[in-house]
């Protein structure tokens, strides 16, 4: 093996320092080499499978290929280039066409299939039976019972899948960073904070140019969305970032959206499914299209009338404050804002000196720390791939390791929109040896400015209490298996240690712990905490209701033969069609720039936000109803969910913690739809 290649090396912490771009490649190349011999080993054997030879020796093969991966395309979701994205291009074929190499392996199926069929005469304990399903599963869901043709024509659709998802996900971002908004007269900026014009100021500054400079990059078009008084202007935004990747020219994405639409669609046909929904949904908590759709009406059913409601009072508003007639997309945020101002006298401006980013990531650990004993030192001698990144060593009580956790908060060119948590080495044990994991939430939040650090808005507080819940979920892993580990679950029961965590920035007992003054260091005042509870619920119908309209165009993508669809915003526009609210913009389009869908792993599971939320509701009601940092309810919650990763079938660790199935109307309590 070459020493030459830093990848290539054993390391504990990933070397960002001393990783060359050009490392990449040959490193993940001779990974797939050893990948390879460690399948060829297990397949040559002459010992009878067993689970031991065959299935364990299986989950751990290609470590060091999951490690060099796990590197690279986390930096090319948080640090990329032109020379790194053109790399994503050239190795994502070869790992989709290695994956392939594996799954349509006859002789290593044949051994996985054995000790599939003896299963029942094994001893094998609640985890290895997981474990063993999921294999075999792997095997059958990708084409292992596949005639020799159509597992070629199985390995044709991802190799194509893999580039144009990757190429999906580079033109959205392409599209983001090309486009400003250039203002020259100060005028046009009323209602914008001051300390946001400074930002806009310091943009254009960096490039040489006079005036104020907004950008799609969210912590720029939400607040300007929200707080700019010129119509015109946001309506110049609102149009740029709707219809990101949109333009007919080299960088649309129609054709991109229609092709892997349908290649999964074929996809799923070849191995006997309806669709990709149908595919999909047979390894997630709601098991099938139908009852995803049935779970969207119902929410639909409870949702669309007080939606309506909302939307009647808010164009009522607009039109007395404005004379506005009629009320388009790029006035929701604007006027959703000062009706919330009037009705709770409420503002981000008001809110956001008391969220410091430091104070709150103190919050956030405080929060960690009551519940689950959990306590964060920052440390500097952990190699970083940006100096932006903070790095903590967590311990439990008695000062054991339980992981290292690194956080990138603020935007950077480099750097796609959103935030996620990301996991740079899995939790798992090996040779009776517990290796901890390492953790990753990756944000995108105000930056500072030479006059006042970052101060969050409400929205970003509960944005980093949702990626931290998911880093809790990696942090607290307590699984044999890395493919079981941490977050490794079903995709509808993913978002619930995210979403739950959100409920502590509502509370007084949490908010009292960090939200202070960043000059004053006085408390938050009393009347906010109760105006921010208050107003919590404020527009819910609106909202779920445009949460639902996201869910119902990933289904009408993927739950139905594609193969008709020929016109992508027409097919858009018939999806909404039951959660219309605003009149149509002709020169939009969601799909195109729907990276959940068509690049990340939502394809037929964006209703999993809204599923997870039935968990929350209930969960945090349990909590509610015992204190919300109850030792004993968080015991219970690390002790069924968060530590068991995937190990059993959700619903079951679900009912083991709370005692019973969800039902959905703590969440319709919670958001106001049906009474206390």
């Amino acid at each position: 093996m070459s020493t030459q290649n830093i990848l290539l090396t054993d390391f504990e912490y990933a070397p960002f320092s001393k990783i060359k771009t050009e490392d990449y490649k040959p490193a993940i190349l001779e990974a797939v080499e050893l990948a390879k011999k460690d399948i060829n080993d297990i397949v040559k054997s002459d010992a009878t499978p067993t689970f031991e030879n065959t299935i364990e020796a299986l989950e751990f093969s290609g470590k060091k290929l999951d490690r060099v991966t796990s590197i690279f395309f986390n930096i090319n979701s948080a640090e990329t280039n032109e020379q790194i994205q053109k790399i994503a291009q050239e190795v994502s074929p070869v790992l989709s066409e290695f994956k392939n190499d594996v799954i349509l392996n006859k002789e290593l199926f044949k051994r996985v299939k054995e000790v599939y069929d003896n299963r029942t005469s094994l001893d094998l304990n609640v985890e290895q039976k997981t474990l063993l399903d999921k294999k075999y599963k792997a095997f059958t869901r990708n084409g292992a019972n596949l005639p020799d043709e159509k597992q070629n024509d199985l390995r044709d659709i991802d190799k194509e899948l893999s580039k144009l998802k990757l190429q999906f996900g580079e033109n959205v971002l392409a599209e983001t960073n090309k486009y400003e908004l250039l203002v020259t007269d100060e005028s046009r900026l009323g209602g914008l904070p001051e300390g946001f014009k400074d930002e806009a100021k310091s943009i254009a500054k960096s490039k040489n140019k006079e005036g104020w400079i907004f950008t799609l990059e969210y912590p720029s078009y939400i607040p300007f969305m929200k707080y700019a008084a010129d119509r015109e202007l946001r309506k110049e935004l609102a149009l740029a970032f709707g219809s990101r990747a949109f333009h007919n020219d080299e960088l649309d994405n129609q054709k991109n959206v229609l092709k892997i639409s349908k290649l999964r669609y074929k996809r799923a046909k070849l191995l006997g499914f309806d669709s990709h929904a149908h595919f999909i949904l047979e390894e997630r908590m709601a098991e099938t299209p139908e009852k995803v759709d049935s779970f969207l009406e119902e929410m639909l059913e409870k949702a669309k009338p007080a939606a309506e409601r909302e939307f009647k009072e808010l164009e009522n508003f607009a039109q007395e404050l404005d004379g506005i007639d009629e009320l388009q997309k790029w006035d929701s945020a604007y006027y959703g804002e000062k009706l919330k101002q009037k009705l709770f006298d409420l503002d981000d401006e008001k809110l956001k000196p008391y969220f410091k980013l430091e104070n709150v990531i103190h919050g956030v650990f405080t929060v960690a720390q009551k519940l689950y004993g959990l306590q964060f030192k920052e440390v500097t001698n952990i190699d970083k791939y940006h100096p932006d990144v903070k790095t903590y060593e967590v311990t439990n009580e008695s000062g054991e390791e339980i992981a290292l956790f690194y956080a990138d908060f603020h935007p950077r060119p480099g750097k796609r929109d959103g935030a996620w948590m990301t996991i740079y080495k899995d939790q798992y044990v090996q040779d009776n040896k517990n290796e901890r994991p390492h953790i990753s939430i990756v944000c995108n939040f105000t930056k500072p400015t030479e006059k006042d650090p970052s101060l969050l808005t409400f929205n970003e507080v509960t944005t980093l209490f949702h990626e931290f819940g998911h880093a809790l979920h990696g942090m607290l892993a307590n699984t044999t298996y890395p493919s079981l580990s941490g977050p490794n679950v079903y995709w509808d029961f993913v978002e619930l240690p995210s979403q739950v965590l959100e409920n502590w920035c509502y509370e007084k007992e949490s908010l009292q712990l960090f939200a202070k003054h960043y000059k004053t260091g006085e408390a938050i005042p009393q009347q906010y905490i109760e105006k921010i509870k208050e107003s919590a619920n404020f527009l819910e119908g609106m909202a779920t209701l445009r949460q639902l309209s996201f869910g119902m165009l990933d289904l009408s993508w993927h739950a139905i033969d594609p193969s008709k669809v020929t016109d992508v915003k027409k097919h858009e526009v018939e999806a909404f069609e039951k959660t219309k609210l605003y009149p149509d913009v002709p020169t939009n389009c969601m799909s195109t720039a729907f990276s959940h869908i068509f690049q990340g792993g939502y394809s037929a599971g964006y209703y999993s936000y809204k599923w997870a939320e039935v968990l929350d509701a209930d969960t945090f009601e349990y909590f509610t109803e015992n204190g919300i940092f109850s030792k004993d309810i968080a015991d219970k919650f690390r002790e069924n969910i968060l530590s068991k990763g995937g190990t059993e079938h959700p619903m079951e660790l679900y009912k083991r913690f709370r005692g019973k199935e969800p039902k959905p109307d703590a969440l319709l309590r919670r958001a106001g739809l049906i009474s206390k």
